[in-house]
């Protein structure tokens, strides 16, 4: 075994007072105080703090941010403010006595006019519908961009002469100059035909929920149409009134029929719309289509139903006539990402693959043919951060220096040159470069330690100001009896190594057996396992796994075969069999830590939400024999249950693979349940439907198994709002105090619950 300790301890050491003679290291632990459900969930205690509304002006020199409601706009290189570009009393509507309460904004080209939006109502987890208004700077006037009902998606064209927007499942276009609406088209109808924006699996599983485009002329727009008129429909009720409603949405599940999906372009002068001829085949995807920097020239990506061939394809926006351009197939499957470019000149483009075992840059003429290949070595590209393409470089961050890290490089478009920016040391680097490529902001973290967000130069890196450094936050954790979190490897039966990490109390005694909790997900491409402090849900979950600690548990993540940053054959092993190996390893995670002479491998329980539930349903029923209790939220139980486009990309459709879907449901094994289980959902979850709980409830109820459950009304797949989380992770915390003692004999547990 390896370990590493991490930077958590130098956030200690920062507000740790100096040992006292016979002042031992229990008792200075002793004088921290313990994390509390409501310092996580409820007060803010451990609050990190970031670059609110920051927004790249056109000029790399500046960005701006919302100030109190008004819009400033600051020098890059002083983080001082230059001067308010509109003050929160110019946002005042037509007969509102009140500005706008503003949650974003949008420049056009020339920056003299922009879009706010208000009263953002969130639909799933990337669509939502506001009230958009247009601010003229030099007129100081704010006007309504439509008089109908709430807008989606309302954007600029390139010239900043017209706004773009869907409403009722059509797309409309506003001329700035008189305000004149002119619908694009006509025939939208809910759960039937939707134009300008994604139906429910393509805004899930392809990332997005815009399904339009201005073209770089502002003359034409490339838009999406879905019909889903074939589509299965779901349906969630909604509780509260006296007669709960029904709520019905298209849901292709698993082997399901899809939306037939087709392209078009509008030209906005003449109104006139012409289909792209995407192929005749109807039962496909079209994941991406972008502009070129060639006129006329629309680049769009179609994909098989299985997911193993990726065509690139050019169409003639004017014609619709289409050639295929570039293929690229992988015996598993091709993932979808947004690293297409195309250089200006209409000559070549840049295109990632994993072609040679690793996701890897490559550059091609217009027709297809491969230039040279920019990088290469046994580590992933991550993201393309940025394009200087004055100056032929590429910015990306990568996994080279480890698969638990993420660090920003720089290479030529001759392949040459490729130089590190991020300073030496380890941790994870997320980057917003400025449009011009001269300066990006840094957000650095790593495990236990919060973010730094500093602004540096492109050119070599070098930092510019520390914008964000969390100070505060260090300092309040150091306050807390916080465990030693460390990285593992170890390899398991078959010879594969696997990275973790272990997180031990701070009074850890090398000579006491502790019960421990593994925390899982698993899902392919995934990490739990990076040098990071995490986000959201992931730094909840550390301070809550803390909190565990600090009760007498070591906590453990394990990423098994699967999981993401390794390269292509170890994701795509799981292909066909989706659950097989992920279980096996982690079951092999607790046959390891049952060898260490300080844990108690009779006292091993695992958790784990969404892809993690299914992974913790697994564990406890097909490895019974390892796992004393489990805590599995929101679970696939049966891949049949979820949507096609990422089931079918793992295990092919079940007509054609139904052993990968039934070999590894939960519900086939729901007799071999022999640990204490929990299982939470949400009725109103529409991504992973309740139906996945109730499946397998129905199961064990067959098989006489005893369970707990805990269902959330009317909450959605993220289990929030309210007092939700703080109920939740309540119950959870006392569920496992319960049923996964602190002692051998288990005279802990229900005393210690938490109220």
């Amino acid at each position: 075994m390896q370990f590493r300790t991490l930077g958590l301890a130098l956030a200690l050491a920062l507000t740790s007072p100096a040992l006292l003679p016979g002042l031992t290291p229990t008792a200075v632990a002793q004088q921290k105080k313990d994390i509390t459900l409501e310092d996580i969930w409820q007060k803010g205690t451990f609050q990190a703090k970031s670059v609110p509304g920051f927004n790249w002006m056109r000029d790399g020199r500046y960005y701006s941010s919302l100030d109190k409601g008004d819009l400033v706009q600051h020098d890059v290189t002083t983080g001082q403010a230059v001067q308010t570009l509109v003050a929160a009393q110019d946002l005042k509507a037509p007969g509102s006595p009140q500005p706008l309460a503003v949650e974003g904004y949008e420049f056009n080209a020339d920056e003299q006019k922009i879009l706010f939006w208000t009263d953002e109502e969130p639909i799933y987890r990337r669509s939502s519908r506001a009230l958009y208004y247009v601010y003229d700077r030099a007129a100081k006037k704010l006007t309504p961009l439509s008089a109908g009902n709430k807008q989606s998606y309302a954007t600029f064209s390139p010239d900043g002469s017209k706004v773009a927007f869907v409403r009722d499942n059509n797309l409309f276009v506003v001329d700035l100059t008189t305000m004149q609406e002119k619908a694009v088209t006509t025939d939208g109808v809910r759960n039937k035909l939707i134009n300008g924006s994604t139906d429910w699996v393509y805004e899930e599983e392809f990332e997005f929920a815009k399904g339009f485009f201005w073209s770089p002329d502002s003359k034409q727009l490339a838009f999406y149409t879905f019909d889903e008129s074939q589509v299965p429909e779901y349906n969630l009720q909604e509780w509260g009134p006296l007669y709960p409603k029904d709520y019905r949405y298209k849901y292709p599940k698993a082997g399901e029929k899809n939306s037939i999906v087709s392209v078009s372009t509008f030209d906005v002068a003449a109104a006139k719309t012409t289909k792209m001829d995407v192929g005749q085949e109807p039962d496909q995807y079209i994941p991406r289509i972008i502009w070129t920097q060639t006129p006329n020239v629309l680049s769009i990506r179609r994909l098989n139903r299985l997911q193993n061939k990726l065509e690139i394809l050019h169409a003639n926006a004017s014609t619709g006539k289409t050639d295929v351009v570039l293929t690229d197939t992988d015996a598993a499957y091709v993932e979808v990402n947004d690293d297409l470019r195309y250089l200006k000149g209409g000559k070549q483009f840049l295109f990632t693959s994993e072609k040679d075992g690793y996701r890897h840059l490559y550059l091609y003429d217009m027709k297809g043919k491969l230039d040279r290949q920019l990088t290469k070595g046994p580590w992933e590209i991550a993201e393309i951060n940025g394009f200087d393409e004055k100056n032929g470089l590429v910015y990306f961050t990568s996994t080279e220096g480890s698969p638990m890290e993420r660090h920003l490089y720089r290479v030529s478009l001759k392949g040459k040159g490729k130089t590190r920016l991020s300073e030496a040391g380890r941790g994870v680097d997320a980057v917003n470069m400025s449009p011009d490529c001269r300066y990006y902001l840094n957000y650095h973290s790593e495990a236990g330690v919060p973010q730094v967000v500093s602004l540096r130069t492109a050119q070599t890196g070098k930092l510019v100001k520390v914008l964000e450094d969390n100070a505060a936050l260090r300092q309040t954790l150091g306050q807390y009896n916080l465990g030693k979190l460390e990285f593992i490897n170890f390899k398991n039966s078959e010879g594969v190594a696997l990275n973790g990490w272990i997180m031990k109390p701070a009074n850890f005694d090398a000579n006491k057996k502790y019960p421990v909790l593994m925390y899982v997900y698993g899902g392919p491409g995934s990490q739990t396992v990076k040098d990071d402090a995490g986000g959201g849900i992931a730094f909840t979950n550390y301070l809550w796994h803390q909190l565990l600690v600090e009760k007498g548990y070591i906590v453990v993540s394990v990423d098994g075969r699967g999981t993401g940053a390794r390269g292509a054959a170890f994701k795509k092993s799981t292909y066909a069999n989706l659950g097989k190996l992920e279980t096996i390893d982690q079951g092999e995670t607790a046959k390891y830590l049952g060898t260490l002479p300080y844990v108690d491998k009779a006292r091993i329980g695992i958790w784990g939400w969404s892809f993690g539930g299914y992974m913790t349903a697994l564990a406890l029923t097909k490895e019974a024999d390892l796992f004393r209790m489990g805590i599995s939220v929101a679970p696939v139980t049966n891949w049949r249950y979820y949507d096609t486009v990422y089931t079918e990309r793992f295990l092919k459709t079940p007509q054609e693979n139904p052993a990968g879907y039934d070999d590894n449901s939960p519900v086939q094994f729901a007799d071999k349940l022999k640990g204490k289980l929990l299982l939470v959902h949400g009725t109103g979850d529409d991504n992973v439907h309740f139906q996945n709980s109730v499946a397998f409830t129905d199961a064990m109820i067959k098989a006489n198994k005893d369970y707990q459950t805990l269902y959330y009304p009317n909450r959605n797949h993220g289990i929030y709002g309210g007092n939700t989380r703080l109920h939740l992770y309540r119950q959870m915390t006392n569920f496992i105090l319960e049923n996964l003692p602190l002692t051998p004999d288990g005279s802990s547990g229900a005393a210690k619950s938490v109220n």
